[in-house]
């Protein structure tokens, strides 16, 4: 009964219960029963020597196995630990590689984002620069248009304050004005016709004038005639009674002393006047001119000339007395 029940624990258990046991039903067998294990103690004494060597090795086996046990288990503990730490390292760096994938998708989305809108802004500017830049061009016609309009209603009124002066036929007030009107922006027709009436005025001045200097240098008032016949030259001086204005001016000159003023005139006429009647006048005249200044051989280069040129002059003879007393004298 024992012995099964020993044999049914383990190797360490087995000892301590067969000892506990053994010790139990000692103490509690009746006398008979010391007698006769005393009658057999030396071979139960030899049975435990064995048991106890059984046990001890059992003992000794089940200590080292324990330790050996306790050794895997530790080696175990250290894989695991290792494993954990491996594995946390891993799920470490996998988070941190997730992470870092996170930011830097985030990272450039926000990039082609930022990069989007600030084209977007740069689109939108460029817009709104060059709306700004058409509604300043706007800006800048619509004043050229108003300085237009505005040039246009001041060229209106001066023109017709122009053509007033016209209607009034105040010669002298037109064609002071003109030189100003001209500068606006006429139509054709009102150029036209402020050029003739210039045209005009200039005409109808200078004949006045001229007029005026031949009553001066009839009544043998010189100065007044000589200013007189410069202002109808300066109206104008191309016109029909021009050159008949440049030989009485040359006569006013030479009648008050200044015959080298009046030279020149006398030449311009002698040589290319359109006006025959005055250019044999004029040739003389010149001759008389440059006598008074002891020009002696012009006076009568120029005599020569005016014999060869007029010979039917009702002044030859006069031409050609002068040119021989010349001759003898000089």
């Amino acid at each position: 009964m024992i012995s099964a029940v020993v044999r049914s624990a383990g190797k360490p258990e087995r000892a301590l219960l067969y000892m506990t046991i053994r010790g139990r039903a000692s103490r509690e067998r009746p006398p008979a029963a010391q007698i006769r294990n005393s009658l057999s103690s030396t071979k139960i004494r030899a049975m435990n020597e064995y048991e106890l060597e059984q046990l001890k090795r059992e003992v000794v086996e089940s200590r080292a196995l324990t330790i050996k046990t306790n050794n895997l288990v530790n080696a175990l503990a250290a894989d695991l630990k290792s494993i954990a730490k491996r594995q946390q390292g891993s799920e470490r760096r996998v988070l941190a590689t997730s992470a870092t994938g996170y930011v830097v998708t985030i990272g450039l989305i926000l990039v082609f984002v930022k990069l989007a809108w600030d084209i977007r802004i740069e689109t939108v500017r460029a817009e709104n620069r060059e709306t700004r830049d058409e509604l300043e061009q706007l800006k800048k016609e619509q004043k050229l248009l108003e300085g237009r309009e505005e040039a246009k209603l001041s060229a209106s009124r001066r023109a017709s304050d122009f053509y007033q002066l016209v209607l009034q036929n105040k010669r002298r007030e037109v064609i002071d004005g003109y030189a100003a009107v001209s500068q606006l922006e006429l139509s054709p027709t009102e150029r036209a016709v402020f050029e003739a009436a210039v045209e005009r005025s200039k005409n109808e001045l200078s004949l006045i004038a001229y007029q005026t200097g031949v009553d001066h240098a009839r009544m043998a008032r010189w100065h007044e005639a000589q200013q007189a016949l410069r202002e109808s030259l300066q109206y104008k001086s191309d016109a029909a009674h021009s050159p008949q204005a440049t030989y009485q001016l040359a006569r006013a000159l030479i009648a008050l002393g200044l015959h080298r003023e009046a030279i020149p005139l006398l030449m311009q006429l002698a040589e290319a006047s359109p006006d025959k009647e005055v250019m044999d006048e004029a040739t003389l005249t010149l001759a008389h001119a440059q006598l008074e200044i002891q020009a002696w051989n012009d006076a009568k280069s120029t005599l020569r000339n005016f014999i060869r040129r007029f010979p039917t002059s009702p002044h030859i003879n006069e031409a050609k007395g002068k040119l021989a007393e010349v001759s003898l004298y000089h």
